[in-house]
């Protein structure tokens, strides 16, 4: 049989996945939730494009050099498409449940596992007598691809397959924080050791060695395999060098002996062993990035350098959630989304704004902090703000309550208990009356200032500091003044905010605040625009509006946006509603050999993946999709710190 190590013009892992079996633009029903409206389809098995993989690595001869060309025969070829129709679907699963009963809570659990020897962060739960890994842990530290499931108790695995259908079907289980995979019996065949100590799991997997590095140029890009003895876990570490450590130990004789050739899109490579580990490190350009995989019989991992990485996947994660992530083409441009398909549910999933400084509306923090220290499942970044000052810009209410209130009549959403979702453009007017005279209320609770009255209630803190020099600043308590105070410098001084009231910041247009003298009595009225804002406790504010009524209705000038804003591309955020009510939140990156989407193709994206309404969030570095312990959309070091979110919270479970 011929050489795989010659140039092939498709890699068969992805020509099942795209070419033969593309997702549709106009997506079936999806019976996730119970409901039949929405229009998201779903994507093939991921496990279809592994076994594919492994039928082109595993079954054909490598030549013995170091440094090669990978190739695909026509065997190959021909059973590739073979395989294609026969593993496209996911095989029924077998419902899990686990019984409920007076011990249904873990009996021990932590962040902190050990294998062999070496200390790692994840997530691991003993519930039952049985031992749970998060589904971080399994994909991110054993390196066993998650495969596409409508099951949330039940997750395919596969991790070195000795045959192109070697997929573990695990039972799974998820408390409100988080998803484990039962590894018990997984890790009994597997030949591992477990065992507790503290809130640290050790693990002990068979030791494993190296017995070969080679790499090659394919037309998609740069291709690096790792010959092994027998199974290894392996961790990918991103910055501006991609790290891949795998735990088989590798000999100074065979280092030496690897000569890295010029890659297509690899710009540099080194192996090299590290306590008892092989760490391969490589910089690309393009935009490439590694997508590691592995197969069995023999063992290999396979490092793919290619600008297209992501694995689509659509993955059952909590009842009423899914993460999933696909390739959106808008036009000649294909474009990375990564998202959250929900159906909140007041029994089951609840979303709620959530702030880095829960006292406070002054802060900043990585999503992935917030999210834990609140304990939400999941989580998205959300409104816009000031990074200097650390202000939202924009609004954001919750349980009724305004903690920041909407600026420049800009795109919000909001939404009730039960998860029903309105989105429109959003202004707030607020009047403040005193000595028989009427005066607007710029804004509330916002880091947005210009000249006139800015209110300021205790959801923005126990004090307020003037943002602008020269502010006059009023207090009211129970509708009447009790203090006027003049302020110095920006940022100078504070003045403690009443409980029972508010203060007025008069900025500028100071002749305003004559009135406002000690003892003088307040009115104050105050109204959403439009007014169905008023009827749903929480409201998160972005902009611009992308999509109403099925119709794209983009005007980014109308809501005050800068022309650098307009014109640029940069990855995203959104949020966007099917017809049924279901939610979409999205995160959309870099399309492939390029840069980010515009506004109109952020827009474009959103109506593709089925959304009847949709709002464009805070972007750029603040993208970040959060769940279950990781980020799912970006390292978690290329993520900005802000202000606020979205967080999904899980109920009724411990």
């Amino acid at each position: 049989m011929k050489s795989l190590f010659r140039r092939q013009p498709v890699s068969p892992r992805r020509l099942s996945r795209r070419e033969n079996n593309p997702l549709p633009s106009k997506a079936p029903v999806d019976k996730t939730f119970g409901t039949s409206g929405l229009t998201l389809a779903r994507i093939a098995l991921l496990g279809a494009t592994t076994a594919l993989a492994w039928v082109f690595v595993s079954s054909v001869a490598l030549k013995k050099s170091p440094v090669t060309q990978l190739a695909l025969d026509e065997t190959a070829l021909l059973l590739d498409a073979e395989l294609t129709s026969e593993v496209s679907h996911l095989e029924p699963l077998q419902t899990f449940q686990l019984a409920a009963s007076a011990n249904d809570f873990p009996t021990s659990s932590g962040n902190s596992i050990r294998i062999n020897g070496q200390s790692l962060a994840g997530g691991w739960q003993q519930r039952n007598g049985r031992l749970g890994l998060s589904s971080a842990a399994v994909s991110s530290l054993i390196g066993a691809e998650l495969l596409n499931t409508t099951d949330a108790s039940q997750q395919p695995i596969r991790w070195f397959p000795t045959t192109q259908d070697g997929v573990n079907y695990l039972p799974a289980w998820w408390d409100s924080t988080n998803r484990y995979i039962d590894i018990t019996d997984f890790a009994a065949r597997a030949g591992w050791t477990t065992q507790v100590s503290g809130s640290t799991l050790q693990l002990g997997l068979p030791a494993a060695t190296v017995s070969g590095v080679r790499q090659g140029r394919q037309t998609w890009g740069d291709r690096i395999v790792v010959d092994l003895s027998g199974p290894a876990n392996w961790q990918v570490e991103s910055s501006d060098v991609f790290t891949i450590k795998i735990a088989g130990t590798i000999t100074p004789q065979m280092v030496s002996g690897f000569k890295a050739a010029k890659g297509n899109l690899i710009t540099q490579l080194d192996v090299a062993p590290l306590s008892g580990q092989t760490v391969v490190k490589l910089k690309t350009k393009g935009g490439a990035s590694p997508q590691v995989w592995s197969t069995g019989n023999p063992a290999r991992v396979v490092i793919d350098i290619r600008k297209d990485a992501m694995v689509e996947r659509d993955i059952a994660w909590a009842t009423g959630l899914r993460w999933r992530q696909q390739y959106v083409n808008v036009g000649a441009n294909r474009f990375p989304v990564y998202m959250f398909i929900a159906k909140p549910d007041p029994t089951m999933l609840s979303m709620r704004p959530i702030r880095s400084n829960p006292s406070s509306a002054t802060g900043i923090a990585p999503i992935i902090t917030t999210a834990q220290q609140q304990r939400a499942a999941g989580a998205v970044n959300a409104g816009f703000f000031n990074r200097n000052n650390q202000l939202p810009l924009g609004a954001v209410r919750h349980d009724g309550q305004w903690l920041s209130g909407p600026i420049l009549g800009r795109g919000a959403m909001a939404w009730n208990d039960q998860g029903n979702l309105i989105m429109d453009r959003l202004a707030l007017s607020e009047v403040v009356s005193a000595a028989g005279k009427s005066f607007p209320v710029l804004t509330l609770n916002s880091g947005y200032v210009q000249a006139g009255i800015g209110r300021y209630t205790s959801a923005w803190g126990a004090a307020y500091s003037p943002i602008v020099d020269g502010e006059i600043v009023v207090t009211v308590r129970n509708d009447g003044v009790t203090a006027r105070q003049t302020m110095g410098k920006a940022g100078s001084g504070s003045i403690a905010i009443p409980s029972d009231g508010y203060l007025l910041a008069f900025r500028s247009n100071s002749g305003n605040s004559a009135g406002f003298v000690t003892g003088t009595q307040i009115g104050l009225s105050s109204q959403s625009q439009p007014s169905a804002f008023d009827q749903y406790p929480n409201v998160m504010g972005g902009g611009p509006l992308l999509i109403r009524d099925r119709s794209i209705v983009l005007n980014p000038q109308l809501e005050g946006f800068s022309t650098n804003f307009i014109q640029g591309s940069a990855p995203r955020t959104a949020v966007g509603k099917t017809a049924d009510g279901t939610w979409i939140i999205a995160t959309m990156h870099d399309r492939v050999g390029g840069s980010g989407p515009n506004l109109t193709e952020t827009a474009q994206i959103m109506q593709q993946l089925g959304s009847v309404d949709a709002l464009n969030l805070d972007g750029g570095s603040s993208s970040s999709l959060y769940l279950g312990g990781q980020l799912l959309n970006r390292p978690p070091q290329t993520a900005a710190r802000v202000n606020n979110g979205i967080g999904l919270f899980i109920l009724g479970r411990e």
